[in-house]
């Protein structure tokens, strides 16, 4: 005695509606994409507009070398009253702290930038942003 099913029902599932789908995605994705801007608008000073004295760049930046030595840019004041410019060597925490402080608390920002060697240790960057938040500064990291 057959007592099974003589119905069978197929799971399989046609294979032209997925096609005519994914069809019908490329052609959305190709139109969306055409139709994107990738243009960002950006306000520039025009030509003839001259540049205010008063929003130059002062912000200091200390820069922390291979060697974990400090170097100091400012935007106050040139290279020969820098004994720890860019052109130099550079110096040690103690050395740099007081000559850091003078020209952070020279401005009324008190902004300072911190930027630094990838090969510098964590405690030659540590110690400048310690200092900087006992003196209430406002430190930025530098990075690229």
């Amino acid at each position: 005695m057959g007592f099974g099913t003589q119905n069978k029902v197929k799971a399989e599932g046609g294979m032209a509606s997925m096609t005519d789908l994914v069809f019908l995605l490329l052609v959305f994705f190709i139109i969306m994409s055409t139709m994107s801007e990738n243009n960002t608008p950006v306000d520039l000073p025009k030509p003839s507009e001259k540049l205010d004295p008063s929003k130059t760049n002062t912000t200091t930046t200390v820069i922390v070398t291979a060697d974990n030595l400090y170097q100091i840019m400012s935007g106050q004041l040139d290279d020969a009253s820098n004994p720890f410019n860019t052109k130099t060597e550079g110096g040690s925490y103690e050395q740099v702290k007081a000559f850091l402080v003078e020209q952070v608390e020279a401005n009324p920002e008190r902004k300072l930038k911190i930027a630094g060697s990838r090969e510098a240790k964590y405690e030659a960057v540590f110690q400048i942003l310690a200092l900087a938040k006992n003196r209430e500064w406002n430190p930025a990291l530098a990075y690229d």
